[in-house]
């Protein structure tokens, strides 16, 4: 079936990032949601969409301030989104004035806290931290998976598979990136990233996103790293995260994950109703 000639008029939408973790914003409050698989891959393509490393829709909800579906740009949907989370959240309090907001995502509502005019805070959540909860396939030792390398794993919403290396730069995360994404222990593949300890507060991060890309920051995937480096005794709770896009800074509280950094708003556009008749479902 194809969109051809059902579009009027065109789809307005912000572009955002958080550390270079970059992000295509579609406010659906006042609207029907207008986002499917095919037209989340098409504004996912680079080339010939606008290009993301995740889709945010923004919903009405009775239960929070607004609802968030997350998209990777392979039409594929994300439970949670950490960096997107606080670019929605500045919004939402640019729009409301106010210094805090909660947001429903599919991992449950997440608050968010203004911290000074760049940064905002969100809680992530209480990490998953059983095998069918990441998920895995059978059950094994979260702290070394059966993988060369023995990484361990956690779940933020969704699955991430991290690796202690010595130097991050020195990993081909094009090619393991993948290779370990589509890992048969993950049924639902999954994030994967390489840390370096620099001190017990302190990491290196670099990230192969599920969805098949690197990208520059993965604020779930910063979380995650933290909790697995904790849970193997190599970190404190609160470490500063260092990734290809920037810094953030990570506290694993008893009401769980905490995710600081700044946001970005690069500009708002409209998708034309050319682009859309394009698509085909």
């Amino acid at each position: 079936m194809t969109h051809a000639d059902t579009h009027t008029k065109g789809l307005p939408f912000l572009k955002m990032h958080g550390l270079g973790n970059d992000f295509v914003i579609i406010d659906a409050r006042k609207a029907e949601n207008p986002v499917t698989t095919a037209i989340a891959k098409a504004i996912g393509s680079r080339f010939f969409g606008v290009g993301f490393d995740q889709l945010a829709v923004l919903r009405t909800t009775d239960v929070a301030d607004v609802a968030v579906d997350f998209w990777n740009s392979d039409g594929s949907k994300a439970d949670a989104c950490g960096n997107a989370s606080r670019c929605v959240a500045r919004l939402l309090m640019e729009e409301s004035g106010r210094d805090s907001i909660s947001i429903k995502t599919g991992f449950g509502i997440l608050p968010v806290q203004r911290v000074d005019a760049d940064n905002f805070s969100v809680n992530m959540g209480q990490p998953q931290l059983t095998w069918d909860q990441v998920p895995l396939v059978r059950d094994v030792d979260l702290n070394a998976l059966p993988i060369d390398g023995t990484p361990g794993a956690a779940g933020m919403g969704n699955p991430h598979c991290v690796f202690v290396v010595d130097d991050v730069m020195a990993v081909d995360l094009p090619k393991i990136g993948p290779q370990i994404e589509h890992h048969e222990l993950f049924p639902e593949r999954t994030n994967v990233e390489f840390i370096q300890i620099i001190n017990r507060n302190h990491i290196r991060m670099r990230v192969w996103e599920r969805g098949g890309m690197i990208t520059l920051a993965c604020g779930s995937g910063a979380c995650g790293s933290v909790v697995v480096a904790h849970r193997l005794g190599l970190t404190d709770r609160s470490v500063r995260v260092d990734l290809d896009g920037g810094t953030l800074q990570i506290d694993w509280r008893d009401d769980g994950v905490w995710m600081t950094g700044p946001t970005a708003l690069v500009f708002s556009g409209e998708l034309s109703p050319e682009f859309l008749d394009s698509i085909n479902d």
